[in-house]
């Protein structure tokens, strides 16, 4: 693991008023399990799990979370922003790797953990040291 996931919360609250949210009708878990909050028996468990993939449906920087849509199919994943990998903040249509980890606490649901982009968008995309600006580069 790069630690990058680490350094993304910084940017939570970078420009919160330029970035608009992701789409409002998705319904975001409760409580919401962040890899700092996460016990370590959980991602124990959550690292043997198999590597799945997706694409990302929606991408909000500014409240730190987004959702992606399984290539298996289900339920759309939620995922935190200390759970991506990697040098570039995710847009719609990214595809990435994960592993599920699930969602006390009934453990019922599942939200993708680990995430790492496999297969950028043609879109210039935002690096996590970049501001986040209105011009819609990081904030979906």
């Amino acid at each position: 693991m790069s630690g990058q996931g680490d350094e993304s919360l910084a940017h939570t609250n970078n420009s919160a008023n330029n970035c608009p949210s992701p789409n409002p009708n998705l319904q975001l878990p409760s409580p919401i399990i962040t890899k700092r909050t996460r016990t370590a028996s959980t991602s124990a468990r959550a690292l043997e799990n198999p590597i799945e993939t997706g694409i990302v449906k929606s991408f909000s920087r500014a409240k730190g979370h987004g959702f992606v849509v399984p290539h298996s199919g289900g339920e759309d994943l939620f995922v935190h922003i200390s759970d991506i990998e990697g040098e570039y903040v995710p847009m719609p249509g990214d595809e990435v790797k994960y592993r599920l980890c699930s969602i006390p606490p009934k453990y019922e649901k599942y939200q993708a953990i680990h995430v790492q982009i496999i297969n950028l968008t043609p879109e210039k995309h935002t690096k996590w040291e970049e501001p986040c600006t209105d011009e819609g580069h990081g904030q979906h």
